[in-house]
C-alpha cells in the first residue's frame, strides 16, 4: 500500500489516495520521516532490526531446526539479553520456524473412485438468507490424551455453528452425526433450496454418509415422512470447503 502511495502521489495526492483507501495520511507521513531521519524510528523498532538479524543467525547455524526457546537460550548463552516473547514475536513476523516433533495430521483424504455429488457452490460462499447454505468439514485438536476430532455444520448466512460432533477417530459416523444435529438445532424449510456442501474427503462421499441422507430426511421432527426416492432436502453439493 505504502509502494502504491509512493508510485501514484504526484498524480493524485496523498491525501486524497488515503482517503479512497480509507486510511490515515498521518501514517504514510510517519513514515516518510523515519525514512528522512533515521532519529525518529521508536527505540523498539530499532532493536528488533538489530535482533532480528541475531534471531536469524542462530537458526540458520543450527540448522534451522530450531525454535523460539532454544534460540532465546542461544541468545543468553552469547551474553544477548532479550526476552523469550520478543524472540517469539520476530520469529512470527520474520518467518522462521523450529522443526515440530511427530507426523502431520491429513483429516481430508480424497477417495478417487468414489462417485461424488457435483459442485453446486464453486468457491462462492455466500448466503441470502438463513438455511440457504450449510457447509461441513472437521478439524483436529492435540490433547493430553491424544488426538481429538471435530466436526461442525456452519451455517454460511449466520456463521454460526449448527451442528458439531466430538471423537477420538475419524469415522464417517461422527461427522454423520454433527449434520443430524444441525436440523434439530434450525428446523430449515424442506423446499429443495438448502444445499449442503463438504470437501470430497473419503468420510463425505462414503456409502455410509451417503446412506445416511434418507434417514436424515425422514426422522425430522418438523417434515413428514419421506423415503429414499422422494427426499430431496438438502441437496449436496463438495468441493474445496475453505475461502481463498
Amino acid at each position: 500500500m505504502r509502494a502504491f502511495i509512493d508510485a501514484q502521489r504526484e498524480h493524485f495526492g496523498v491525501e486524497p489516495i488515503c482517503r479512497a483507501l480509507q486510511v490515515a495520511p498521518s501514517g504514510y507521513w510517519r513514515r516518510a520521516a523515519r525514512l528522512r531521519n533515521p532519529a525518529l524510528v521508536p527505540q523498539r523498532a530499532r532493536r528488533d532490526a538489530v535482533l532480528i538479524d541475531q534471531v536469524q543467525r542462530v537458526h540458520r547455524a543450527n540448522l534451522q531446526v530450531y525454535g523460539a526457546r532454544k534460540v532465546w537460550r542461544q541468545l543468553h548463552r552469547e551474553g544477548m539479553a532479550v526476552a523469550r516473547c520478543t524472540v517469539e514475536r520476530l520469529m512470527r513476523l520474520k518467518g522462521p520456524q523450529g522443526v515440530r516433533r511427530g507426523k502431520a495430521v491429513r483429516t481430508t483424504t480424497p477417495d478417487a473412485k468414489a462417485p461424488c455429488p457435483l459442485d453446486r457452490v464453486n468457491r462462492q460462499f455466500h448466503a441470502e438468507r438463513p438455511n440457504q447454505l450449510w457447509v461441513s468439514d472437521f478439524t483436529y485438536v492435540s490433547t493430553w490424551q491424544g488426538m481429538v476430532y471435530v466436526a461442525f455444520v456452519i451455517d454460511v448466512y449466520a456463521r454460526f455453528i449448527v451442528g458439531w460432533r466430538v471423537s477420538s477417530s475419524m469415522r464417517t459416523d461422527f461427522v454423520l452425526d454433527a449434520l443430524e444435529q444441525a436440523p434439530y438445532a434450525r428446523k430449515p424449510e424442506r423446499d429443495g433450496a438448502l444445499i449442503h456442501h463438504s470437501d470430497r474427503g473419503s468420510q463425505y462421499v462414503s456409502i455410509r454418509y451417503s446412506s445416511g441422507w434418507p434417514r436424515l430426511a425422514s426422522s425430522r421432527r418438523s417434515a413428514p415422512r419421506a423415503t429414499a426416492a422422494t427426499t430431496r432436502w438438502p441437496r449436496r453439493s463438495t468441493g474445496c470447503t475453505r475461502p481463498s
